[in-house]
């Protein structure tokens, strides 16, 4: 799925885009509103975060002029203005939401799942590249459109890349998939994690998924090798 993320700002367009492609995102950076609709023009982002005070144009005008072409794709504005007002005009321009600066980074997770789940579940807004049928993965109940799976009454949260981790596993029961066949499906070539990385991201998936970290039965590790559902 992939992101525009438009912000002048080198610190907080960096740290955007470092959450997003931690999420699993295809992240567009843009420095400036005018740079912002030459990379909405030639990437087609699925979605799009959006800072109002940049340089050539405004986000404001980048938000009228997409619209004009696209009613639909969810645009968040990110923004350190915090008055009322400014919120009302970003709305009324056909903001899906709102961020004020500064922000936390669980802030901004929750945020962009929920427009994820808006755009998985609207084949009109965007297309996914991932099924978004549900799937039993042991004794949980994934819903990749929900970016969330179900262990009876329980709902465990997850990020985009962790349902693509999940459905790569399910896709592949019994088989062992090595560090390399998960990186290849589950990153973007231009960002492949290193071991260390991969097995960290498996790590934190197990603390929600396992009943029993420390004897894994959904995600068991091969050693020298892989994992294996």
């Amino acid at each position: 799925m992939k992101v525009l993320v438009a912000e002048d700002d080198p610190v907080t367009r960096n740290g955007l885009v470092e959450i997003l492609q931690s999420e699993g995102y295809t992240v567009f950076p843009a420095e400036n509103g005018e740079m912002a609709l030459e990379v909405f023009s030639s990437k087609k982002p699925d979605f799009i975060c959006l800072d109002i005070m940049m340089p050539v144009k405004d986000g404001y005008s980048v938000c009228r002029h997409i619209r004009s072409i696209d009613s639909q794709i969810p645009v968040i504005f990110i923004s350190a203005k915090s008055e009322e007002i400014d919120k009302v005009v970003g709305l009324e321009l056909g903001a899906d939401d709102f961020i004020v600066k500064p922000f936390g980074v669980k802030e901004v997770i929750a945020r962009i799942r929920a427009v994820t789940r808006r755009c998985m579940n609207s084949s009109k807004i965007c297309h996914s590249d991932m099924e978004n049928t549900p799937f039993d993965f042991g004794d949980l109940k994934v819903f990749p459109g929900e970016l969330r799976a179900r262990r009876n009454e329980e709902i465990i949260d997850l990020s985009l890349r962790e349902v693509r981790i999940l459905a790569l596993f399910a896709s592949n029961p019994g088989k062992v998939l090595t560090r390399q066949n998960l990186s290849e499906k589950c990153w973007d070539s231009d960002h492949f994690p290193t071991s260390r990385t991969l097995d960290q991201h498996i790590s934190q998936l197990r603390k929600r998924i396992e009943k029993d970290v420390k004897d894994p039965q959904l995600i068991k590790t091969v050693h020298g090798t892989g994992y294996r559902h």
